[in-house]
């Protein structure tokens, strides 16, 4: 993949993987949150309708953040 390759080319380390829902987890990253301990950096904003185009800004290599795909608001 182009974003595993260019991450090693850039020396630094890429993982993607799923989690399941743990709660003390998740409430130990929403007290790090709290503290600004933990800050996510925001890249980019796509509507659903737009998914392809989110993956393929990733795949570029453009991203230098997350990525957030919004769902539209239920019944629209």
């Amino acid at each position: 993949r182009k974003v595993r390759a260019r991450a090693t080319k850039l020396g630094v380390r890429y993982s993607f993987f799923f989690m399941r829902a743990d709660g003390a987890q998740l409430k130990t990253l929403a007290a790090l949150y709290d503290a600004g301990t933990l800050r996510p950096v925001l890249d980019r904003t796509f509507p659903f309708d737009e998914t392809l185009d989110a993956m393929a800004y990733v795949e570029q290599g453009r991203a230098k953040g997350k990525i957030v795909v919004t769902m539209p608001p239920p019944g629209t």
